[in-house]
């Protein structure tokens, strides 16, 4: 693609854009929602016409798109879906079997998970030299988006996908494309890289800005609410989820004393105002199905839950439990009625299609709308969710997947609330929007209750997991995705551990003495590091303060590049200085445990 150019009546959405996609590249597609990323896919398939510049495609090469919604409704079984195009039955009937996909069902009554792997295995089975990937994980279980990665990195042809998951983009990819400003910025690696060399080329950009001296302040301000600082963001994301999760830990160890030396009916009257949610012996099946049998769960005031698993466990089914929604077998669920409950479901179905966004975030009419108790005009808020002031105006029918999401979960997240419940928040999102998302979660101070297979998601936002071991067992582990991974590993359930059979004990060798505690530079480092850090962000504040001054640079050109020199080394000193503190935390943890 060679200085491609298109618009749609007015501005143009591309200008100027050129890239090439070679063989053994898989390439990551990187843009806010409204950039052009599908777009951009159909220009390389045909479906649109570049306005200027060239296209060209190697003769003979064959390009298979897996679109953000598949539809199958014209076809009469999913074996007539995946041979539709011209694919060999054989090879179609292995890559349905693949994706664990009967070739035999009704396309109809497949569910999105379904519907996606359907979509997939129809594309390998093109043994296609392109393959194209709009949100490919959408509706898939972690289990299922292994087995996806695993396919795509052993794939001899050319990649290109557009996914808000960055775990599974960080996995798969091997370059990057950041569609920007209406033209495409290439990074020889992976998605793994892209806010590395983000940075980089924002920071650039600004040192020209200084260079050419018009509009500094305003294109400053302007790319600093962009990638640039986005790792300074994760990092006070990281201090505030680690001290909500010691929190969350050391108040259940509280409960668990108290209840060994008071008994229960002391804890019963001691916590009865913290408790969102308990249940006693929750059991239920559908048939030989057993969703969840016996499971004794609490949760708590600020309690900030993810339920994990693969599809078809019952993480929803068990949800609905837990908010007395489905009547279960046996056992009992207790819900605070004191506390408000919003609930953010997979269907989004609380849309209008023929609403306006206006409308759909102000449904009573006016000019502003309550947002957690407080007061804000409709503009401002919907353009904390990245809406433009036009788009108020513009049906929600004509907004695109992740839109309607975005917009799904503004229309949720202003509601006051006790506990927010959210069922798969993260289809459709774009990378922008999930920084957002986790900002807003992390100052969320009542309790969270999230289900989503987003790995990254889950590790950045709750302080522990509901994890299935199988045959209705459930365990709660501490922290992220990642941490419930580690702590399961080799868990059995109910079943296993009764055919387990106990080993004959074998001696053990003489083992080196374990370190205990941190050593002395260590130490030393912490204690430094613990002052810099709150020095470091009061002068970081302070220059920040002098720089608002729109005189500065006109009246005083040499300070004004003095302060601006120093606080990017204060910046680039705080960064350090918290992962320097973050390392040696986590020294700390692993010799305490």
């Amino acid at each position: 693609m060679t200085d491609v150019r298109l618009a749609f009546g007015g501005k143009p959405l591309f200008e100027g854009v050129s890239f090439t996609l070679a063989k053994g590249e898989r390439a990551a597609l990187v843009g806010r929602n409204g950039a052009g990323k599908s777009t951009l896919m159909r220009l390389i398939t045909g479906r649109h016409e570049p306005d200027e510049g060239e296209l060209w495609v190697q003769p003979g090469t064959m390009i298979t798109t897996v679109e953000q919604e598949p539809d199958l409704s014209a076809f009469e079984t999913v074996s007539d879906y995946a041979t539709s195009g011209g694919a060999e039955a054989w090879r179609a009937e292995a890559e349905l079997g693949h994706f664990g996909v009967d070739p035999s069902a009704n396309p109809n009554i497949l569910s999105g998970g379904q519907i996606r792997r359907a979509a997939l295995a129809k594309a390998f089975a093109y043994d296609p030299d392109v393959l194209l990937l709009d949100e490919p994980t959408n509706h898939l279980d972690v289990p299922m988006i292994e087995t996806l990665e695993t396919r795509l990195i052993g794939f001899n042809g050319a990649v290109l996908l557009v996914s808000h998951d960055r775990r599974f983009m960080e996995n798969v990819t091997t370059n990057t494309l950041w569609l920007r400003d209406g033209i495409v910025l290439k990074s020889p690696k992976g998605y793994g890289d892209f806010e590395r060399w983000a940075e980089e080329i924002e920071e650039a950009e600004i040192r020209q800005l200084e260079k050419i001296k018009t509009q500094l302040k305003a294109e400053e301000h302007w790319l600093q609410r962009g990638v640039t600082g986005r790792r300074a963001r994760n990092m006070g994301r990281l201090h505030r989820l680690k001290a909500m999760r010691a929190e969350a830990s050391r108040r259940k160890a509280a409960i668990v004393a108290q209840k060994a030396k008071a008994g229960i009916s002391a804890e019963e009257a001691g916590h009865q105002s913290r408790k969102v949610i308990e249940a006693f012996g929750l059991t239920k099946a559908y048939g030989d199905l057993k969703i969840v049998e016996g499971l004794d769960f609490k949760i708590l005031r600020g309690d900030r839950v993810g339920f994990i698993g693969p599809n078809g466990v019952g993480k929803t089914t068990l949800l609905k439990l837990l908010l007395d929604e489905l009547e279960r077998d046996s056992g009992n669920v207790k819900l605070n009625p004191s506390l408000r409950i919003t609930y953010l479901d997979q269907t989004r179905e609380t849309l209008r299609p023929k609403d306006t966004l206006w409308e759909a975030l102000a449904p009573q009419g006016g000019d502003s709308i309550m947002v957690q108790g407080k007061q804000r005009h409709v503009a401002a808020y919907a353009k904390d969710f990245l809406f433009k002031p036009d788009q108020l105006r513009q049906a929600v029918a004509a907004l695109s997947g992740g839109e309607r999401n975005r917009l799904t979960l503004a229309i949720a997240l202003a509601q006051s609330t006790d506990v927010l419940v959210l069922d798969e928040p993260t289809n459709d999102l774009d990378m922008q929007t999930l920084d957002l998302l986790e900002d807003m979660l992390l100052n969320f101070e009542g309790t969270l209750i999230l289900v989503s297979h987003d790995r990254a998601f889950l590790d950045a936002t709750v302080t522990s997991c509901l994890v299935p071991l199988g045959d209705g067992q459930w365990v709660e582990t501490a922290g992220g995705w990642s941490d419930a991974q580690s702590q399961i590993k080799g868990k059995p359930g109910k079943a296993a551990k009764a055919d387990k059979k106990p080993k004959a004990a074998k001696p053990k060798a003489a083992e080196p003495k374990k370190q205990t505690k941190l050593s002395f530079k260590d130490q030393h480092r912490l204690k430094e590091v613990e002052t810099e850090m709150p020095r470091l962000e009061a002068e970081i504040a302070e220059l920040e303060g002098k720089l608002s001054d729109p005189n500065l640079f006109n009246d005083n050109p040499d300070e004004f590049h003095r302060i601006n020199t120093r606080l990017e080394t204060a910046r680039s000193e705080l960064e350090q200085a918290e992962l320097d503190w973050m390392e040696i935390e986590e020294k700390k943890e692993a010799l305490a445990g």
